[in-house]
Order: structure tokens, then C-alpha cells, then sequence
């Protein structure tokens, strides 16, 4: 029997709403804690900004949501050119402090006011480009021969370079982390030759195993170090690969991590006991936070809610015969599976620090916000997909 929605309400797909809503509450919930604990006197604006950006992301998402997919392929071109215009910003407005404290130029920072971070909204620009030029390519395919593979992933290049090398000047490694793992998904989803890509993959495995087996030496670090890496990121690789080593100092925060988390036990302490110093656990640090309190049920309770959320996503996904947003999709389940894999990896100790937030948990407008807007265009597929039942 054939279903017919009339009303947009019930086009919605609240069954992927709903983990989200989870996810965002105990987000409030944890910045709540690590900020009435290590800032009691900004506890107010901390909230009351956290609001405002949860109800512009909440309002984004509603908007997106009913974008069709021809508006979405005619103003894919214009949000990757304004996205790529506004990693220029932060090259020339930033902060000095944050970047003596984070190394990178970021932020865009204007009269000592931290406004926000044009990279979080550059993936979702970089994720429907991606998309676009792949049903162009695939379009036009005149043949199966692996050179029209190459030539794929030679669109991919030119359209990812411009990014990296903007992240590059910014000198934020974590988050060109991410959109190589955007790219990645969606290469593989792309349907180029294993005959291609494994010997890439082998050659990143085996330049990972190179580069830790050199850091591994003092002299190989000072090469490092003398070819321009810099200082901050080789502080945080050695904090990985030994921790307790060096537990007063560059380690502090991933020992105190580990401690916090390891503290809280089965159940937690409970609600707004945090008994550790862990810095900045009220954005790259928040899983401490679900640990210390809420314990390892916490802990997976959250863990769950990413799974409930990736398991919908995919069940959209394989609904649509809609090409252009199946690769949207899967370009925004692999952003939100890489944050989540790498932030509490390095909460955990698994993964070196990148200075990657917790979606929808994490203290901060720029990435709540886009998160949000990726949420709309999933919620966008199920909407249209039901539209045409």
C-alpha cells in the first residue's frame, strides 16, 4: 500500500532526529559541567551562546531540509567558492593567543572576539562539490579503462588542493585529517579500481609506519623539525606514543584524560563531580567529561547514539535513487565517524591530539552549527524520498 504524506511534518524522519537530540543534550549537559566547574563565571554567556548557536543550527537544518536537489547542484559551485574565499580570513584575522596556545590560525578573531571557524562550514561545501563532480563524472564515462579512473581522481585533486593548502597556512592538521577522510569515502563509493587504490593505500601505510618508525629517533625528530614541522605538532605525537613520559608537561592533558576517564568507573561519579584538571575539556576534551560523570554506561550510551545515527543515515542512504545524495551522505557520515573516532580516540589515548570536536557534544558554534546543516541534507534525502511516494 502506498503511503501518501501530505503535510511536511510528516515527510520528517524523526527516528533520525531523535539521537541527535540525545547527543545534543548531553552535549549541554557536559559543557555545562566543565564550565561551572573551570569557568563558574562565565557559566551564563557559555549557555546562552551555546543556545544561540544550537538554534541557528536547529534553524539551518529546518531550511536546508526542504532544498531540492536541483537548487543544491545549481549552488554547489557557489558554496565551495565562498567557502574556499573564507579560509582566507582566518590567515589575516586571528588571534595571537589562541594561536601561541593552538598553533593554528583558525578562528577568525576580530577585536579580540573569536567569530568562527570557516572550515567547519567548508566541509559541507567540500562534501556536495565532491558529490557534484562525481554524477558529472559518471555521466560523462566514456569507458571503464582504468584512465578514466585516473582522470576522476584528478578532479578529486584539484578540487581538494585548494583546501589543503589553505589548512595548510592555517596550520590545522586535525581538520585536513578530516576532509581526506571525507575524500576518501567517497572514493571508494565512486567505484574507482581497487587496481588503483591499493597500491595508495599501501603507500600511506607505508609512509605512516616511515614517518612513526623516524619520529621514533631524537635525530630523525630534528629532521622533522628542520623540514617545518612544527614544534606543537611534534609535542603532541610524542605525548601519544608515551604519555606518562612526559606527564608534567607536553602530556599533561592526555595523562589527566585518561585518569578522568578511567576514574569515573561503571557508573560515574555523578552529575557535576569532576575531581581532575583536564584543560579545555569543555571542547576537545568533553568525553572526559561523559566519563568522569557518567561513567562507562555513559560513555556507551553515547557511543550508541553515534551508531543509532550512522545506521539511519545509511538506511536513508540506500532508500534514495537519488546519486547526487547518496555521495552527499556518505561524505557527511564519514566527517561525523572521523570527529568522533578521532576525539575520543584521543581522550582515550588510542590517537594523537588533533583539536578535533565531539559533534553535537563539544562546546563551540562553528562546528554544532554545521553539523546541524549536514543533518539537513540527510533529512533533505528522506524528505524528497517520501515526497515521491
Amino acid at each position: 500500500m502506498v503511503k501518501h504524506f501530505k503535510t511536511w511534518e510528516q515527510r520528517v524522519d524523526y527516528s533520525l532526529l531523535l539521537p541527535v537530540f540525545f547527543l545534543i543534550v548531553i552535549g549541554f549537559l557536559s559543557v555545562y559541567v566543565a564550565t561551572a566547574v573551570d569557568y563558574p563565571d562565565r557559566l551564563g554567556n557559555v549557555l546562552l551562546l551555546q543556545g544561540l548557536w544550537l538554534s541557528l543550527g536547529v534553524f539551518g537544518a529546518f531550511v536546508v531540509m526542504f532544498f531540492n536537489t536541483k537548487f543544491l547542484w545549481k549552488a554547489t559551485p557557489w558554496f565551495y567558492i565562498l567557502g574556499l574565499a573564507a579560509m582566507f580570513l582566518p590567515l589575516f584575522f586571528y588571534s595571537p593567543s589562541l594561536y601561541t596556545a593552538t598553533g593554528s590560525k583558525n578562528w577568525v578573531t576580530i577585536n579580540n572576539i573569536t567569530i568562527y571557524q570557516p572550515s567547519e562550514f567548508m566541509k559541507i561545501a567540500y562534501i556536495l562539490v565532491l558529490a557534484r563532480a562525481t554524477v558529472v563524472f559518471q555521466k560523462k564515462r566514456k569507458s571503464k579503462e582504468l584512465v578514466e579512473d585516473w582522470k576522476l581522481l584528478g578532479i578529486y585533486a584539484l578540487l581538494t588542493f585548494p583546501v589543503l593548502v589553505l589548512l595548510a597556512a592555517q596550520k590545522d592538521l586535525g581538520t585536513a585529517l578530516v576532509f581526506i577522510a571525507i575524500l576518501s569515502g567517497v572514493v571508494v563509493l565512486s567505484g574507482i579500481s581497487w587496481k588503483i587504490l591499493l597500491p595508495i593505500i599501501f603507500a600511506i601505510a607505508l609512509s605512516i609506519v616511515g614517518f612513526l618508525v623516524l619520529f621514533s629517533f631524537e635525530q630523525g625528530r630534528e629532521w622533522l623539525f628542520n623540514l617545518g614541522m612544527d614544534t606543537y605538532q611534534i609535542n603532541r605525537i610524542s605525548a601519544w606514543l608515551d604519555p606518562f613520559a612526559y606527564a608534567t608537561g607536553i602530556a599533561y592533558q592526555q595523562t589527566q584524560s585518561l585518569v578522568s576517564i578511567g576514574s569515573g568507573g561503571l557508573l560515574g561519579k555523578g552529575f557535576k563531580i569532576v575531581e581532575l584538571s583536564v584543560p579545555v575539556r569543555e571542547s576537545d576534551m568533553i568525553f572526559t567529561v561523559i566519563g568522569e560523570n557518567f561513567g562507562f554506561v555513559g560513555s556507551a550510551f553515547v557511543l550508541v547514539c553515534y551508531l543509532w545515527l550512522f545506521y539511519r543515515m545509511l538506511r536513508i542512504t540506500l532508500e534514495s535513487n537519488n546519486r547526487f545524495y547518496t555521495v552527499i551522505a556518505v561524505g557527511f557520515i564519514m566527517m561525523i565517524l572521523f570527529h568522533v573516532f578521532e576525539n575520543i580516540g584521543a581522550a582515550l589515548g588510542i590517537l594523537p591530539l588533533t583539536g578535533i570536536p565531539l559533534p553535537f557534544i563539544s562546546q563551540g558554534g562553528s562546528s554544532l552549527i554545521s553539523n546541524l546543516i549536514g543533518v539537513g541534507l540527510i533529512l533533505s534525502m528522506a524528505y524528497h524520498n517520501k515526497l515521491g511516494k
